[in-house]
C-alpha cells in the first residue's frame, strides 16, 4: 500500500492496465510528452512510446471517433478529454455511436471505449471549466457513468472500466485530484462496477454525495455528530448503473435521505434519486427528500465558492430534515 493523490491513482491504474494489456491505448491532446493537462499521463509515453501514447489534434470529435474506431476493431482506448466542458463537439459521436453500437449492430460490435474527462468545480474555472455534466450521459442509455472521490475508488474503478465491455464515461473530479491523499494497493486492483460505498454509517439520516461533494458531506457529518445527529454518508461511485439497493436500504432505517451535488439543481441526477427514493422508500419516510445542489446559473468565475454547496448548507437541509 502507497499513499497518494487521486490523480497519480489514475495515472497508475493507467500504467498498470497498458503494462498488462497491449491493446490498451491512450489518447488525447498533449497526453503524450506533456502528461495531460492535470498530468495524469505523465511518463506513459516514455515507457510505452507515442504509438500507444496518442498525442491528438485539438479535436474532440476527432478524438471520440477515432477511439470508436480503434475499439470496434478490438483494441482498449482509453481517451482523454481536458476538460468535461470541451465534450460537446464530441457529443453525436457519445451519444449516437459510442453509446448504441451495440444495440445498433445488434450485438456484433461494442465500442468498449473509456473515456475520461476533468469535471466540476475547484479551479476556478468559470463556465468553460468547472461544469458538472454526469446527468447528460446518466440519461443516455448504453453509457456506464463512474465518478470516484478517493484515489483507491479512482484507481480500481479505472481498472474495472479498462476491463470492462461497455463505454465508460469516467469523470474526474478535479477539485480533489491533488487535496485528497489515500492508501491505493500497488499492482492490479479492481473496484467493481455498480457498487456504492458507506462512507460513514449511520442511523438518523442518509447523505448521498459523489465526487467533489464526499468531502463536503464528511465534514458535514462531523459537524453533526456534534449536535447529536447520526448522518451515514453513501458515494455512489458508479452513478449509472446505481447501486440503489444500498441507498434503499439506507433510507428504509433513518426514514430520512439528503442528496449533495454541484451540478445544477434542476434536471441534475439528485432530481433521479429523489424520485428514487419516493418510490421505493415512502412508506418509511419521515420528511421529503432533500437536495443540496449548485444554482440554476452558469458556472460563476469570482463566485465558486458561494456557488458550491458547502458544509452550512448541507448542515441546514438535514437540520429541516430531522425537523420535519
Amino acid at each position: 500500500m502507497a499513499e497518494v493523490t487521486l490523480i497519480k491513482a489514475i495515472n497508475d491504474a493507467l500504467a498498470t492496465e497498458m503494462a498488462r494489456d497491449p491493446s490498451v491505448f491512450v489518447l488525447g491532446e498533449d497526453v503524450g510528452c506533456c502528461g495531460g493537462v492535470f498530468r495524469a499521463t505523465e511518463g506513459l509515453s516514455r515507457r510505452f512510446g507515442p504509438e500507444r501514447v496518442i498525442d491528438t489534434p485539438l479535436n474532440e470529435v476527432g478524438i471520440v471517433g477515432m477511439a470508436i474506431g480503434m475499439a470496434m476493431s478490438g483494441l482498449r482506448p482509453v481517451a482523454e478529454i481536458e476538460f468535461s466542458d470541451f465534450i460537446y463537439p464530441a457529443f453525436d459521436q457519445i451519444v449516437s455511436e459510442m453509446a448504441k453500437m451495440r444495440y445498433r449492430s445488434a450485438g456484433q460490435f461494442t465500442a468498449a471505449v473509456v473515456l475520461r474527462a476533468p469535471s466540476g468545480g475547484g479551479i476556478r474555472g468559470g463556465h468553460y471549466h468547472s461544469q458538472s455534466p454526469e446527468a447528460y450521459y446518466i440519461h443516455t442509455a448504453g453509457l456506464v457513468v463512474v465518478m470516484p472521490s478517493t484515489p483507491a475508488d479512482a484507481k480500481g474503478l479505472l481498472s474495472s472500466a479498462i476491463r470492462g465491455e461497455d463505454p465508460v464515461i469516467f469523470l474526474e473530479p478535479k477539485l480533489l485530484y491533488r487535496t485528497v491523499k489515500g492508501e491505493v494497493p500497488e499492482g492490479e486492483y479492481l473496484v467493481p462496477l455498480g457498487k456504492g460505498r458507506i462512507v460513514r454509517p449511520g442511523s438518523d439520516v442518509t447523505l448521498i454525495a459523489w465526487g467533489g461533494m464526499v468531502p463536503v458531506a464528511e465534514k458535514t457529518g462531523a459537524v453533526a455528530a456534534k449536535e447529536g445527529v447520526d448522518v451515514e454518508i453513501i458515494d455512489p461511485r458508479t452513478l449509472w448503473p446505481l447501486d440503489i439497493a444500498m441507498i434503499e436500504a439506507s433510507v428504509n432505517r433513518t426514514g430520512r435521505a439528503v442528496v449533495l451535488h454541484e451540478a445544477p439543481r434542476t434536471c441534475g441526477f439528485g432530481a433521479e434519486i429523489s424520485a428514487l427514493i419516493q418510490e421505493r422508500c415512502f412508506l418509511h419516510l419521515k420528511a421529503p427528500v432533500a437536495r443540496v445542489t449548485g444554482f440554476d446559473t452558469p458556472f460563476p468565475y469570482a463566485l465558486e465558492k458561494s456557488y458550491l454547496p458547502d458544509p452550512e448548507r448541507t448542515l441546514r437541509a438535514i437540520h429541516a430534515s430531522m425537523d420535519f
